[in-house]
């Protein structure tokens, strides 16, 4: 009786209508056997609607319960980009590594699609990233096909028919790839067909190629980096490409990284910088620092882009230690200097252990950004403030005055960092961000604050 419905409503992101249909007895694990039904649950994965699919789950949807075909609700959320859905999934205990009918499994499939966002949550979870679809393809087989493909002419490919007229949409998905958008309308407008995928496909293989412990050639991560630098929201591709080199912590690598320090290509020197910035790095073991802070000091000299001189910034405060303030501070005041988030990062990273020459004047710097007009510079710094060890009247003042800022990031981390010191204004922050904002990570931050 209800089947239709809960299944329309699962579809739409309907909340409130899920709710009741479930309350009054709807099964959640009935599928809706109309013209293109199934479960509640994958109609929910194939639209990304998160919190529907918890709802559903909470009252009984088996995570793994498979429609015509042998599809999961995970392999839905993968084919279509869904990573919240996807995490909710995982989370409910969904088989990572099932396959359909066709062997196509949610890694398969998220790759195909060129879902970063996805590809991670199952890599996290530990899916296979060795594991054949039914045509014999790794999930990194068919991510490394796609790279380099013209996606909007591939989207074209699958819809196009004579005398149909057609739209290409771009925007950013959930994941920071761009999600490309083809739809083709019949020459009376009665039909429609759409197709869609994600950039991610370069990111993916990279990711994969980590996943299986195989070291890409240096030259394909660069290559890949540089193609996608302006595609990707935050430069997803870029870092991808970044963290695998870094991650390799050999001197082959390292020693690479730094001749392309030196490139005349001043985006393949801002590549370089990236990667070694965090280059080997494990826990508190920095192998290659002294030999980095050389590198990054020397191009504070050298270096005349202003792009790749924001990542030497951003690496030097990267490596944590004392000695690199100096130069953070130089690079901050030069003139013509625009300030960023990297500042207050930086100066913050280095400020850390307090030891410093130039620690005074350091933290006067940062302190002073915690009121700056830039809403994402007052944010980083009062969270840089609020980590720091130290403890003093000028610290407090300047994170109690960011409890009424209307960037609420800002206000979570000054009540953490009151907190930490034992100030009783913390808890003026903490009421603040509970009441006016749901978000989870801002909550974690004002978690252990009490409300006076």
């Amino acid at each position: 009786m209800h089947e239709e419905q809960l299944y329309r409503a699962a579809l739409d992101g309907d909340e409130k209508t899920v709710s009741e249909l479930l309350a009054d007895g709807a099964d959640p694990d009935r599928p809706y056997e109309g013209e293109e039904g199934g479960l509640p649950l994958c109609a929910a994965a194939a639209r990304d609607q998160a919190a529907v699919a918890g709802l559903l789950l909470a009252a009984g949807a088996g995570v793994d319960t498979r429609e015509g075909g042998g599809w999961t609700a995970l392999m839905w959320a993968a084919t279509n980009g869904a990573a919240a859905t996807a995490r909710v999934l995982i989370g409910a205990g969904a088989d990572v590594d099932a396959a359909n009918e066709t062997g196509d499994t949610p890694l398969t499939l998220a790759a195909r699609r060129g879902a970063l966002g996805v590809v991670r949550e199952l890599l996290d979870a530990g899916a296979d990233p060795a594991r054949y679809d039914g045509d014999g393809d790794t999930p990194h087989d068919i991510a490394a096909d796609w790279v380099g493909v013209h996606l909007e002419g591939a989207l074209l490919d699958q819809v196009e028919q004579e005398d149909w007229t057609y739209a290409v949409h771009r925007q950013w998905a959930g994941d920071g790839t761009e999600l490309v958008t083809v739809t083709a309308t019949s020459p009376d407008g009665s039909e429609t067909e759409q197709v869609q995928a994600q950039r991610g496909h370069a990111a993916i293989a990279t990711l994969l190629e980590a996943a299986a412990g195989e070291w890409a050639p240096i030259e394909r991560l660069v290559a890949r980096a540089l193609a996608h630098r302006d595609l990707d929201e935050d430069a997803e591709t870029w870092w991808a490409a970044a963290d695998a080199l870094a991650a390799r912590g050999d001197d082959k690598t390292y020693v690479t990284l730094t001749e392309l320090c030196a490139s005349e290509d001043a985006r393949e020197r801002e590549f370089a910088v990236d990667a070694i910035a965090q280059f080997g790095v494990s826990g508190d073991d920095r192998p290659y620092l002294e030999r980095t802070l050389p590198l990054l000091r020397r191009m504070t000299v050298t270096e005349s882009s202003p792009q790749v001189l924001r990542s030497v910034l951003a690496a030097l405060g990267h490596q944590g230690d004392p000695r690199a303030l100096a130069p953070v501070l130089d690079l901050i005041h030069r003139p013509g200097h625009q300030r960023t988030m990297t500042d207050a990062i930086a100066l913050a990273d280095v400020l850390a252990d307090g030891t410093a020459p130039d620690h005074a004047e350091g933290l006067a710097l940062l302190i002073e950004m915690t009121g700056d007009d830039d809403g994402e510079v007052r944010d980083w710094a009062t969270a840089g403030l609020a980590g720091l060890d130290a403890d003093t009247p000028e610290i407090r003042e300047a994170l109690a005055a960011r409890l009424d800022d209307h960037v609420l990031r800002a206000v979570a981390e000054a009540a953490r960092g009151l907190a930490r010191r034992g100030d009783p204004r913390a808890a003026h922050g903490a009421r603040r961000v509970r009441a006016e904002s749901d978000d989870p990570e801002l909550l974690e931050l004002v978690g252990d604050v009490q409300d006076a």
